[in-house]
């Protein structure tokens, strides 16, 4: 059980609202997929998903993130069941079967969404209302990107999520190439040069420049987590707070943040509105760090951009 406590406030008078984190049933679930987006960042595909009688299984919720990346998620419904173990099993099979995902993400969110799916860093995200040390322990032996999420139910109305745990795949820099063409299916590929590569060829300047924004983003909370992108690189909590694109040409980097650019100053060539604006990762403010002064004025944002993740 969590060692979270809620209060509720009347005239200076305190008053504890109790928490459960009961088995999970059928309707937390429901509710959970109906408002996926807002919870965890993932868009819906599908529920109860099958994967075949030669396989034998059903996936409880499946969806694709911000990033464009396969999500599994598994409710841990009962103290005896191994939903880790359970998770790996689906993980395993949905890399193997890649062209049944990107078929359901074709026909559910149409063939842009198809074509941009992210192989790179598949997610298996585990719910429950409670973990063990064990568990906690477990996943970061697994090399696969796995979190758990415990939550806690306040009186009828409020739900909270926890991130208890978070392990990621061995970061290796190589990303399979996106598929062009006229749907998922299609065997040809698209030539581009990822942000990695844009990392490799930068000045010793810019990516000491990018280091040194990397280090302070990660050092932000125990539960930022870094992720290679095909296009950027991301940093999350159960979302996405600050994606970064290197422009090697520029010696610049690109920082998009989750702020609203109507509560602050924009400045220009500093601070940009991209809502309605194309552009890589998720944010709606632009941020261009090109020296340490840009970075320490950068710094509030990121910092609000964290906490709203």
């Amino acid at each position: 059980m969590s060692d979270l406590k809620l209060f509720r406030i009347d005239r200076q008078v305190a008053t504890e609202v109790q928490g459960t984190s009961l088995a999970l049933e059928k309707s937390l679930q429901t509710l959970i997929e109906q408002n996926l987006e807002t919870f965890l960042g993932v868009r819906f595909l599908a529920s109860e998903f099958s994967t075949g009688r030669d396989h034998g299984g059903r996936m409880d919720t499946l969806g694709i993130d911000e990033n464009s990346c396969p999500v599994i998620i598994e409710y841990k419904r009962n103290s005896n069941m191994n939903v880790i173990n359970q998770g790996l099993f689906y993980l395993d099979w949905l890399v193997t079967h890649r062209g049944d995902f990107e078929m359901l993400v074709l026909k559910t969110l149409g063939e842009k969404a198809a074509q941009l799916v992210e192989w790179s860093a598949p997610r298996l995200i585990c719910i429950a209302g409670d973990f063990s040390k064990y568990d906690e322990h477990a996943i970061k032996q697994m090399n696969r990107n796995i979190e758990l999420i415990r939550y806690v139910k306040f009186d009828e109305d409020l739900l909270l999520f926890e991130m208890v745990n978070a392990a990621s795949a061995p970061v290796n820099g190589s990303v399979a190439p996106a598929k062009t063409g006229n749907g998922p299916d299609s065997g040809q590929k698209a030539k581009y040069t990822t942000v990695s590569q844009y990392l490799d060829k930068a000045d010793d300047k810019l990516r000491a420049l990018f280091d040194t924004v990397k280090e302070h983003l990660e050092g932000m909370g125990d539960d930022v987590q870094f992720k290679v992108l095909r296009f950027y690189f991301a940093f999350k909590r159960i979302k996405n707070f600050a994606c970064v694109e290197i422009k090697t040409q520029e010696r610049k980097l690109l920082v998009y943040v989750k702020v609203n650019p109507d509560t602050i100053q924009l400045e220009d060539g500093f601070t940009r509105d991209v809502r309605t604006i194309g552009h890589f990762g998720t944010g709606d403010l632009e941020i261009t760090i090109r020296t340490a002064e840009d970075f320490e004025k950068a710094k509030p944002l990121l910092e609000r951009s964290y906490e709203n993740a």
